[in-house]
């Protein structure tokens, strides 16, 4: 069985001869264009370039990962919290503040939020609509609060806190932060 890897790069290879184009060229046309759905652009590509389905199915796709990670940044906060949703990133640096001082965490970016591990989840931090941060926690033997609702059994987080501004980042959200991450080592 051939290299998937190789596959790639000879069909990537091929597209460019096909269209005279670079792959960068091709990339930057994608993004000039103005489409952002996958087969609008796939569309635009087999229509432009007489590209058959495979090979401009293959290129939109390469062509909106390279759209995404140039928006999202290195940690995906820019695209997370952009647009309407930028007024709340300092909700979001007001939570990783605190969380800094627990101790060591890893930080799993995702789309639309941020993961936070030791040796499991312990919480999860991102704008759950246009005005609210939402801190999810992995907590065992918690008492749900006005403030500190369980959640439904299976999701992804036992309990939740919603934040509309930086300072309800406070010692009572600190201390279910630290309790989580306390049960995840």
């Amino acid at each position: 069985m051939s290299d998937p890897q190789k596959a790639l790069a000879t069909q990537l290879s091929n597209i460019e001869a096909k269209t005279g184009k670079s792959l960068a060229e091709l990339k930057q046309l994608v993004q000039e264009s103005g489409l952002e759905k996958h087969g609008a652009i796939r569309d635009m590509l087999k229509e432009k370039f007489g590209l058959g389905y495979g090979d401009a199915n293959t290129l939109a796709h390469i062509a909106r990962q390279a759209e995404e990670k140039t928006a999202a940044g290195d940690d995906g906060l820019a695209s997370i919290y952009a647009g309407p949703k930028a007024a709340l990133r300092p909700v979001h640096d007001a939570v990783m503040a605190q969380v800094k001082g627990l101790g060591e965490v890893e930080i799993a970016p995702k789309k639309t939020y941020w993961s936070l591990r030791r040796k499991k989840q312990f919480a999860m931090v991102g704008p759950a609509t246009n005005t609210r941060v939402e801190v999810g926690l992995n907590l065992k033997d918690a008492t749900p609060t006005a403030r500190l609702e369980a959640m439904p059994p299976k999701s992804m987080c036992t309990f939740k806190v919603k934040l509309t501004g930086a300072e309800q980042v406070d010692g009572e959200l600190l201390g279910w932060l630290k309790q989580a991450f306390d049960e995840a080592g």
